[in-house]
């Protein structure tokens, strides 16, 4: 079986596993990060399926996949808005800290360590497949959406966030961020796995789902604070819709 994992990517990310839950740590600006997207994410899901966001639990009855999960970060709190989550993740060991957690938290989250291309192959189905930074991390990007197009629904609601490979991008996320203020580890990113949003809007059509607006994702310094915008010149989510008929 074909595979778009990097064995060097999990690696990496297996080490730093232990650090996912610390807000203070190595994964501070992820969670810095977690508010704006599960704002987002929340009324993106909500008005799809025609739900209210305001709702105890908005996100009930539907199948998610978050794959690229890394230690729940995303899984927890929507499990909490009521949906069914399966969190996927390559690396062992960032499985293992999310179903800890997720025991200590009270919250039932199907984590499994695997890939997009096995849960595909299994025929594994969702309502919504989420990609959430970890598409500028894969060995291969048309593959990837490939196998995640495959495991939307009719119907269905994919979401996408990665860095725009832009001059901009490679200023902020790596220099600044790994080099100048050391947000991140060295050698997180790799500016060539950068994705424009039209090559991913082309690997959604190809791949049989209707792309939707692409939105930025920009940090203010002054407020230390992510907020969402037109900006997507750094950080950006696309969404996708796999039509019915």
């Amino acid at each position: 079986m074909t595979t778009t994992v990097d064995a060097a990517e999990v690696e990496k990310f297996d080490r730093l596993a232990a650090e996912w839950w610390n807000p203070n740590g190595k994964m501070k600006p992820l969670h810095k990060f977690n508010p704006v997207r599960l704002t987002f994410l929340r009324q993106t899901i909500s008005r799809h399926f025609e739900r209210d966001p305001r709702g105890e639990a908005p996100l009930a009855g539907l199948r998610i996949l978050d794959i690229g999960c890394g230690a729940g970060l995303l899984s927890e709190p929507l499990s909490r808005m009521g949906a069914e989550i399966v969190g996927a993740d390559a690396a062992a060991t960032n499985i293992e800290v999310a179903r800890r957690h997720a025991e200590h938290s009270g919250v039932d989250v199907d984590y499994r360590n695997t890939t997009a291309e096995a849960l595909a192959e299994a025929r594994e189905t969702f309502d919504v497949v989420l990609a959430m930074e970890i598409v500028e991390h894969v060995a291969d990007v048309n593959a990837f959406v490939a196998a995640c197009a495959t495991m939307v629904r009719p119907g269905g609601l994919t979401v996408f966030a990665t860095l725009n490979r832009t001059p901009k991008a490679l200023a902020l996320a790596i220099v600044a961020a790994e080099y100048v203020l050391r947000w991140l580890p060295r050698g997180t990113h790799e500016f060539s796995k950068f994705v424009r949003p039209a090559e991913l809007e082309a690997a959604f059509t190809s791949n049989g789902l209707s792309p939707r607006d692409v939105v930025g994702v920009a940090y203010n310094p002054l407020r230390d604070e992510w907020s969402i915008g037109k900006d997507a010149e750094v950080n950006y989510m696309i969404t996708g819709v796999r039509p019915l008929a």
